[in-house]
């Protein structure tokens, strides 16, 4: 019988004009609904986006020093020595005049490091916190970070604020840092791991954004609903009302110096803002009705409480309260839809990347 209806089904194709049968693939290649019509999203082809970063050695060190930055314990009992971590405020004078870029505040200097000119780093070691003191210095010759400095004199004005130093790497260090590993090759593995998804989610951003703005540009909209874009529009320009009442400003005063335009031409860009917004609604509505992606209601419960993890909620219900429910699940929706797209997109390279 199968074999019966794949013969009928064949003869009824090569029956079909060429023309015909090329519309028929594109409008089972189409989704539609009543403010949108979306064709080719099957398949879409995208530039091609660059491959999963490799993790290395030197990833991984620099995520354990990261960490031990973030673990680093203050010293009150000993002047500055090589290796601390001393947080500094200094300023630069040449000729008795402060320059571009030879002052800053708060900076937190690893003694050794060699982030600035020779003998600056040194002249700080030996000095407790609270001290104050200059150093005359000397730009080398030829210097790359501003050619015009070259072989100059220098004065730094130097303070510090405070000494630090970094954990030392090892198995109690790690056992302070991470609930899973207890020596300091595991945490290597972990943090391995935990930078190989990171460079995953980023590669799966990437795909995602390309296939999704793909079909967004050839998304035709068929109308607007004024109500929900007049609804987005106006609490964007509720929000920025109300950031000028908190400065003081008078709502005409607060967009002329925040946004260089006038009232008018602001409020045009919020009404495109809205379009754009309603329009991603519906294209993502129209897939997911189109290729059965739309959740049960238990689904988008789990999805519920992904959404208040990644934004930092205590749980659902405090999400549902800063959200209303039909919000969220379009939310979902467009999550599920972008990932539905990469993973049915065909990358291609472009010819300028060639």
């Amino acid at each position: 019988m199968k074999r019966k209806a794949a013969l009928l089904l064949a003869g009824i194709l090569t029956s079909l004009p060429l023309a015909t049968w090329q519309d028929a693939v594109r409008t089972a290649n189409r989704a539609s609904n009543e403010y949108v019509t979306v064709g080719g999203y099957k398949g879409i082809e995208v530039d091609k986006v660059a491959d999963k970063e490799e993790v290395t050695d030197e990833d991984i060190d620099s995520y354990i020093a990261s960490v031990q930055q973030q673990n680093a314990q203050q010293v009150t009992d000993r002047p500055v020595q090589k290796g601390d971590i001393a947080n500094i405020n200094f300023v630069g004078k040449m000729d008795g005049q402060e320059f571009d870029g030879g002052s800053g505040q708060g900076y937190d200097l690893t003694i050794g490091s060699g982030q600035f000119i020779d003998g600056f780093e040194d002249s700080i070691i030996g000095h407790n916190a609270g001290e104050t003191f200059d150093w005359n210095g000397q730009f080398p010759d030829p210097y790359t970070g501003n050619p015009e400095f070259s072989g100059k004199p220098v004065t730094f004005t130097i303070t510090v604020n405070s000494i630090s130093t970094l954990p030392e790497v090892n198995d109690d260090f790690v056992k302070t840092v991470s609930e899973e590993s207890s020596t300091v090759d595991e945490y290597r593995e972990e943090v391995k791991k935990t930078l190989e998804e990171s460079a995953e989610e980023n590669y799966n951003y990437s795909l995602e954004s390309e296939a999704w703005n793909a079909v967004l540009e050839k998304a035709e909209v068929e109308k607007y609903p004024e109500d929900e874009v007049n609804e987005i529009k106006d609490q964007l320009v509720q929000q920025y009302k109300d950031a000028a009442e908190t400065y003081g400003m008078s709502y005409e005063d607060f967009i002329s110096s925040q946004m260089n335009m006038d009232v008018s031409g602001f409020e045009s860009q919020a009404e495109e803002a809205a379009q754009q917004s309603v329009k991603q609604k519906y294209v993502a509505r129209a897939i997911a009705d189109e290729e059965n992606l739309t959740p049960t209601d238990e689904e988008y419960e789990e999805h519920f409480k992904d959404l208040a993890e990644t934004y930092g909620f205590e749980d659902v219900d405090a999400l549902k309260e800063a959200a209303t429910e039909e919000e969220l699940k379009d939310m979902v929706i467009q999550q599920i839809v972008q990932e539905w797209l990469a993973d049915n997109c065909i990358q291609v390279v472009s010819d300028s990347a060639e």
